[in-house]
């Protein structure tokens, strides 16, 4: 069975980077194509005058990132620090406002799944579905546990529980002083699927996770317990490739709204307590969701950008700029949406009208994880392991 849940796995990489890819190696596929115009390459980044000013703090190395694993690692923040792991390497501390290293804990798993921080822990997965959780304040082990299947998605950790999704549709809960399972819960997963997880997200006794069929769940976080469950992306469509709709960006809250997009580009606005249903829209993406204050951002399969109106989910703008460049989710740092794209750049847009407004690049490298902010900082983390801090002046 596990041969046939990685077989399936494996087709739906190969099935993403058919869509996704901003490869020239997709040209071949249909045809000669002329240099110019050709629609299976990524659009041209064209020159802008920039209109807000963004500086690099610092950068520093993770270990050897993800490459081509498709796992979108990136790093987590709590209390001051940066903390960043790869596939092989570790997890390193970083200081947020120098960058300096703080702890290294060296380890030959191949970590995968976050990290995650909170609560004075930095819990980590790994492919072989290994649970490491380790001392915020100096890197040093605390416990290990064991789940079903490879984890590629950050853990969370809140309410004196640490929270753990799996590739095969399980949450597992543990405590988090002694790493001893409470509880877990399973949802079946559809015959193919998006490489990628979403991590769970925490609220008021309960937790949130977007499911590979589509769906979005609300569980009890001290037991498990189901209490709604709410379609996203319809898996509509002739064949297995056309029906795929995982929700693989985090779940997020905000208030009592809960935000969630698919890869069938639809995104919705659910009441958090009753699952009831607020609005839908037909953009969205696999990747996840930035919120400001009055507008939800998504990235679309294709590359466009857009604001969608909180309370309505009326389309606000977009930006079609970056066609076929496969954008991460956006994130918000202040009066700017924030995508990295499979060239490295760092691209901030306006949030009242989508303009573009400034850019950086990040080594070179494909940038698959949602940036981070905290205390004002962007933080990012490419798929070489490199991860760097950018802050608006």
């Amino acid at each position: 069975m596990r041969s046939v849940f990685m077989l399936k796995r494996i087709v739906a990489i190969v099935a993403l980077a058919a869509l996704l890819s901003g490869c020239s190696t997709v040209k071949g596929w249909f045809g000669k194509g002329k240099d110019d115009g050709k629609p299976s390459e990524p659009a041209a980044l064209v020159d802008f005058t920039p209109t807000a000013n963004v500086s690099k703090l610092w950068s520093a190395n993770a270990g050897k990132g993800e490459d081509s694993l498709g796992i979108g690692q990136g790093p987590a923040v709590a209390d001051g620090r940066v903390y960043a792991a790869a596939v092989k390497g570790g997890v390193r501390a970083f200081d947020l406002q120098t960058g300096k290293t703080v702890w290294e804990y060296k380890s030959d798993a191949r970590l995968s799944g976050g990290p995650g921080a909170g609560d004075g822990l930095v819990v980590v997965g790994t492919l072989d579905g290994k649970v490491i959780a380790l001392d915020a304040s100096n890197g040093t082990e605390k416990w290990q546990a064991k789940v079903s299947n490879e984890v590629i998605a950050a853990p969370v950790i809140g309410q004196g529980l640490v929270f753990v999704r799996s590739n095969d549709g399980r949450v597992s809960a543990f405590d988090a002083a002694s790493g001893e399972r409470k509880w877990f819960s399973t949802h079946d997963l559809p015959s193919l699927t998006v490489r990628g997880n979403a991590p769970v997200t925490l609220g008021p006794g309960v937790v949130f996770v977007g499911n590979d069929d589509g769906t979005v769940s609300a569980m009890g976080s001290t037991d498990g317990r189901p209490l709604w469950n709410q379609v996203v992306g319809v898996p509509d469509g002739r064949t297995e490739l056309e029906r795929m709709a995982d929700v693989d960006g985090p779940v997020v809250l905000d208030n009592t709204t809960v935000y969630a997009t698919s890869y069938k580009k639809q995104t919705i606005a659910v009441d958090g307590p009753s699952g009831r249903p607020l609005w839908a829209q037909d953009h969205g993406g696999v990747g996840g969701l930035g919120v400001a204050s009055g507008s939800v951002l998504v990235a679309d399969p294709a590359g466009t950008v857009w604001a969608l109106d909180k309370a309505s989910g009326n389309s606000l703008w977009s930006n079609p700029s970056f066609a076929r460049r496969s954008l991460t989710a956006p994130t918000v740092q202040g009066d700017y949406a924030v995508v990295g794209d499979f060239d490295g750049y760092l691209h901030w847009l306006r949030l009242d009208n989508g303009q573009e407004a400034a850019r950086a690049r990040v080594g070179g490298k494909a940038l698959r994880a949602k940036p981070v902010v905290a205390d004002g900082i962007l933080l990012v983390q490419n798929v070489n392991g490199e991860l760097s801090a950018f802050r608006l002046q």
